[in-house]
């Protein structure tokens, strides 16, 4: 199964222009290098939907930590922790 998961954009770690970046996203605390050319408008401090490395979507805080908790009851989020 595929899925989104929401994290909260922490950094801009590189930038080729002002399409092309990549960020450091917090998933509870794990963080992650996330391309984010397809949210040119993310900003530090937001919250995007990533699937397979790429944001594809920025939400609501609310809407993120909801589907972020539900997700950590189901067990989806198992393959994100850090060895």
């Amino acid at each position: 199964m595929c899925l989104a998961i929401p994290g909260k954009l922490e950094a801009i770690t590189g930038q080729l222009d002002e399409t092309f970046r990549i960020g450091k996203v917090s998933f509870d605390g794990i963080m992650k290098q996330v391309n984010l050319t397809m949210v040119p408008e993310a900003k530090v401090g937001d919250y995007v939907l990533v699937h397979v490395g790429a944001a594809i979507q920025v939400v609501d805080e609310k809407e993120a930590r909801e589907t972020f908790d539900i997700l950590k009851k189901m067990g989806e989020l198992d393959e994100l922790e850090e060895p």
